[in-house]
């Protein structure tokens, strides 16, 4: 095997833990810095049969990016933005590259990357590619899918294929899944390929950007509140995140002020764009007024610097569900976190349905924010002992099965990884599955790569 191996204990024990609370401990540990360096370790894979399991900076919620054999191929050191193209709006990187960093590294050139995922200061462009990451902003641009223009792509056998969206507008030839094979690697979570360079679509940024802190009585006009400000045609949200009374006071923590509005028990964070001109505050005002807010709890964030100390505010609630549930990980504890959605207008009374559940089986509700402008929240528990992760996984599941019976999916934007694999077949057919399988076994026949994510770990 390659030089960039590295067998010792240490090395793997600190590519053991991503964000899901899971610990698995690979057999071996690679970082390569070249597309090359890629190439030969997955053609040595192959040749010994060796798994092999992609991670970027492990902010997966999934279980994702770690596995307990095999190799770990570590992205990290792969992190150049190797070029910004400011007339045609494209970027080209490396996987490694954060997408804060990538942020800021365009923000002078006055553009942006429209994918927004809310540990955009921790997370790799290639791990977002992975899950096809969202955010609050999604809302308006959509999730990272939209937004992948073309992929460097290192198969299971070490060769390197190019894929780019086709340049035609009409195309009749063949299956429509096969005519674009960028979307075979976009939420393929490593299972299909290493993702070694990508070419992404950037946007001018808004000359103007508002956001907006709105607190609301309660969770019913709250989330009320979310739908007539998506319907309504006087104010144009591009974000609208919700916070329920725990995560109001994680948010009122991190703005330092315990004052702030203590009657109101959620919140809805929204922002809004222009092209310079005022942004439409009094149709805002008097939104929240119609469903219980009053003007004066609500706070504006004027410009990018202000609107970064929002979305700080926002980050700090998983943040410190991660600080909680701490204590607990080296018992087989682990915060417990769901990602389902369903169709906007029915957000409030899956919510409801999610928080019987709990109620039923005699645990805490947990605490619900999230991006409820696409009919996605998170619910979160804190698991002490692997006895609470099999109940609050058994309340999580009688959730998920009403929520498909809505319409909805059982993960909106971190994937399926380890986690949520026994949960796929909720969702799809049996032929649905087989098509995976099958996608799965033309790109990678020894199945080689990320064990065990989406289908389980007999892919």
């Amino acid at each position: 095997m390659s030089a960039a191996l590295a067998h010792d204990r240490a090395a793997r024990e600190s590519y053991a833990r991503d964000a899901s609370g899971l610990r698995q401990v690979a057999d071996a540990v690679a970082r390569p810095s070249t597309p090359e360096e890629v190439s030969s370790l997955l053609r040595d894979a192959h040749a010994s049969h060796t798994s092999v399991t992609a991670a970027g900076a492990q902010t997966s919620t999934t279980g994702a990016s770690i596995c307990d054999r095999g190799m770990i191929l570590s992205l990290r050191a792969m992190a150049r933005i190797v070029d910004v193209d400011a007339r045609a709006l494209t970027a080209r990187v490396e996987p490694g590259v954060l997408i804060g960093d990538l942020q800021r590294a365009i923000a002078g050139e006055g553009l942006a990357f429209a994918p927004d995922p809310t540990s955009d200061q921790e997370c790799t462009v290639g791990g977002a590619i992975a899950c096809n990451a969202s955010g609050p902003r999604t809302l308006r641009y959509g999730a990272t899918r939209a937004h992948v223009r073309g992929l460097t792509v290192a198969l299971a056998s070490g060769e390197t294929i190019e894929v780019r969206r086709p340049a035609v507008e009409k195309n009749a030839v063949g299956y429509p899944p096969v005519q674009d094979l960028v979307d075979f690697f976009v939420g393929s979570e490593g299972t299909l390929g290493v993702i070694v360079a990508a070419e992404l679509a950037l946007m001018p940024r808004p000359a103007r950007e508002t956001g907006l802190a709105i607190p609301l009585p309660d969770e019913a006009r709250a989330l009320a509140f979310v739908v007539a400000a998506r319907e309504s045609g006087a104010v144009h949200p591009r974000c609208l995140e919700y916070f329920d009374a725990p995560s109001f006071d994680i948010a009122r923590a991190g703005a330092g002020d315990a004052a702030w509005a203590t009657d109101a028990r959620a919140m809805v964070y929204t922002e809004e764009t222009t092209d310079g001109r005022d942004p439409p505050l009094d149709a805002w005002l008097e939104l929240a007024e119609r469903f219980g807010g009053n003007a004066n709890d609500v706070r504006v964030f004027e410009g990018d610097a202000a609107i970064r100390e929002a979305r700080r505010l926002r980050h700090a609630v998983p943040a410190t569900m991660h600080e909680r549930v701490a204590p607990y990980l080296a018992a087989g504890g682990r915060r417990i976190s769901t990602d389902w959605a369903v169709p906007y207008r029915r957000a409030a009374e899956a919510v409801a349905i999610a928080r019987r559940h709990a109620a039923d089986a005699g645990i805490a509700p947990g605490i619900v924010y999230g991006h409820l402008g696409n009919g996605h929240p998170h619910q979160n528990f804190i698991a002490r002992t692997p006895a609470d992760v099999h109940l609050m996984e058994a309340v999580v599941e009688r959730t998920l099965r009403d929520v498909i019976a809505m319409g909805g999916t059982v993960s909106a934007e971190h994937g399926i990884g380890k986690v949520k694999a026994r949960w796929l077949p909720l969702q799809l057919s049996t032929t649905q599955i087989g098509m995976l399988r099958a996608i799965k076994h033309e790109l990678d026949p020894t199945g080689i790569l990320a064990p065990g994510n989406i289908i389980g770990m007999n892919a």
